[in-house]
């Protein structure tokens, strides 16, 4: 650890910042295209596809971004457990801005679990709820 704890404040958020970006393709894989569908936009959803056809194939790729996404936000957890008591600088203006890196670090982590979860919801288990209830 650094002796302003700077450096892991930074590297924190930048993990977080990473993990929200990955978790982020989660629901451009699976989460926005099923509540297009579930909205009767699928005329929305074939322009969208028609526009962005990198879409298809995250969609047909979804095991493997949930597992990279899944490892980026497991990484991003453990660089914000490590830094969680790393020492802040004594100059005020300095250790207030530690302070809030260290707060925005949390929220967005938070919201990459949060992303990650609806992707995942929308992926696998509503797919899997649904075959259940036709049997």
């Amino acid at each position: 650890m650094s002796a302003d704890g700077l450096i892991e404040s930074r590297s924190s958020l930048w993990s977080s910042v990473a993990s929200l970006f990955a978790s982020s393709s989660t629901l451009v894989c699976c989460a926005i295209p099923a509540l297009l569908v579930a909205l009767g936009a699928g005329a929305a959803l074939s322009s969208l596809v028609s526009v962005f056809p990198q879409v298809v194939w995250l969609s047909e790729h979804k095991a493997g971004l949930f597992a990279f996404a899944g490892l980026m936000m497991l990484a991003s957890g453990v660089l914000q457990w490590r830094s969680r008591s790393a020492p802040c600088p004594t100059d005020p203006a300095l250790r207030n801005a530690c302070l809030r890196t260290r707060k925005t670090s949390k929220v967005v982590y938070a919201v990459s679990v949060l992303l990650y979860l609806v992707g995942g919801w929308f992926a696998f288990v509503q797919p899997w709820l649904g075959e259940v209830l036709k049997a």
